[in-house]
């Protein structure tokens, strides 16, 4: 909502009013707004004088910017023993965090029958890339 205008949408919600409702009401004259490109918007005066009071002010949105990456790595013709070995360090490095870290997940399955092993690994920007890499240091020659 920029500069006391309101979304047809904005309006419907403020009202507890269906969007095709307010459409009719400023089709029909009884809501005055503004016909911008294909929308239509309703200044904060004609909103107020339409429901007779003052529209109240909406609380500001709080917002906290969080980051997380979801990562699939699938390891093909590893065997058990360096299998288990990236299970176990990932597995320690997911569990050492300190109290008020972000959590940081990981899972491990590995297909003995086909030396195939997948890990999904669940976490922050930082502490992915670092379990990848440690990925890449037990399995790359």
């Amino acid at each position: 909502m920029e500069a006391g205008l309101y979304s047809v949408d904005q309006v419907a919600d403020l009202l507890g009013l269906h969007v095709r409702t307010v459409r009719g009401y400023v089709r029909e004259g009884k809501l005055t707004a503004v016909r911008i490109g294909k929308q239509y918007r309703i200044a904060q005066q004609d909103l107020e004088a339409f429901i007779g009071r003052p529209v109240p002010a909406a609380e500001p949105v709080r917002r906290h910017r969080h980051v997380e990456v979801s990562s699939i790595v699938e390891i093909d013709a590893i065997s058990p023993e360096t299998a288990g070995r990236v299970s176990s360090l990932l597995m320690g490095a997911a569990g050492s965090r300190r109290p008020g870290e972000p959590r940081l997940r990981v899972e491990t399955a590995y297909d003995e029958e086909r030396g195939r092993m997948k890990v999904i690994v669940l976490g922050g920007l930082g502490d992915s890339a670092r379990l990848l890499e440690y990925i890449a240091t037990v399995v790359e020659p």
